[in-house]
């Protein structure tokens, strides 16, 4: 029950999102930009200062890094044969792929200090650095291999990549990050989740079917039941325990990143497939991630 209630508010801020976005008169445009906002500003501006001012030690999180890297590659060769299984275009198989492995950074941070605290949060920012580069690098050349945007073009110009190889350069380089920046990328950051998880809920959306039931719930089955237990059972093998047992745990266990379906349109992928994922993943998560967390 105390891990349910500490979960709750990052939920509640997603169905306020939804809520607001169906309620009052924002406009679509409001919560486009709102997403944009997060995604290109106050994200990475978080991803950076939390790279830029972590204690590094790679002697304890080398073997995180590794667990973290190894699941994530595991979804990723578990979603290859859905096109073929399901006999899926193209568009709508490039789409779906990368919802089998991509996760909400959005919510693992949120989720990371509402019940682990600012350890968690450090911890998570670490591995999120190498992670989020990987599942951008496997979703962008899915999505570039039928696209007119090219591979290299879309990933050099990816904010999340390039604000997590930044602020591990400028970690490793010793840099002192100035007083007046360090303050003015904290206001930034501790807007990014309560504003990402917002827009979250207002990108959830009620989709009429598509006619490929049996490949979305492949895809949630990898996301939401595969790759959380492939985590605890890393977790259980190499003994780990306390926050860097339930980081890796927790996300493993999160639904598909909002961005994706962002990704999918940019790139000419089927969006609407992106969209259905999104929605029924985060709203499953609800359950699926306090009972992951439990078994810890």
């Amino acid at each position: 029950m105390a891990l349910a209630l500490a979960i709750l508010p990052n939920f509640v801020l997603i169905a306020l999102g939804f809520l607001l976005s169906r309620r009052f008169d924002y406009g679509r445009d409001f919560w486009e930009g709102l997403e944009k906002l997060v995604y290109y500003v106050l994200f990475p501006a978080l991803l950076f200062r939390s790279l830029a001012v972590a204690q590094l030690d790679f002697s304890r999180t080398g073997l995180l890094l590794a667990l973290a890297c190894a699941f994530t590659v595991a979804g990723m060769l578990l979603a290859l044969p859905v096109g073929r299984l399901f006999k899926l275009e193209r568009a709508v198989s490039a789409s779906g792929f990368q919802c089998a492995f991509r996760f909400n950074t959005y919510i693992g941070l949120a989720l990371a200090g509402s019940l682990f605290g600012q350890p968690a949060v450090a911890a998570a920012a670490i591995l999120l650095g190498v992670m989020i580069p990987l599942v951008n690098l496997a979703a962008v050349a899915m999505l570039a291999s039928g696209s007119d945007r090219g591979f290299l073009r879309e990933l050099v110009r990816n904010p999340l990549i390039i604000s997590t190889v930044t602020g591990f350069a400028w970690n490793v380089a010793g840099l002192p990050l100035p007083a007046f920046a360090d303050h003015t990328l904290n206001l930034l950051a501790q807007t990014a989740l309560p504003a990402g998880l917002l827009s979250v809920g207002a990108a959830l959306r009620i989709e009429r079917g598509d006619g490929h039931a049996g490949a979305h719930a492949y895809w949630l089955t990898v996301k939401l039941v595969a790759l959380p237990l492939i985590a605890l059972g890393l977790v259980r093998a190499f003994a780990l325990t306390g926050v860097d047992a339930a980081v890796l745990v927790l996300l493993a266990s999160l639904p598909t990143a909002s961005s994706a379906y962002i990704l999918a349109a940019r790139m000419g992928a089927d969006g609407r497939t992106a969209a259905t994922q999104i929605t029924v993943g985060t709203l499953l998560s609800m359950a699926t991630i306090p009972f992951w967390m439990a078994l810890l």
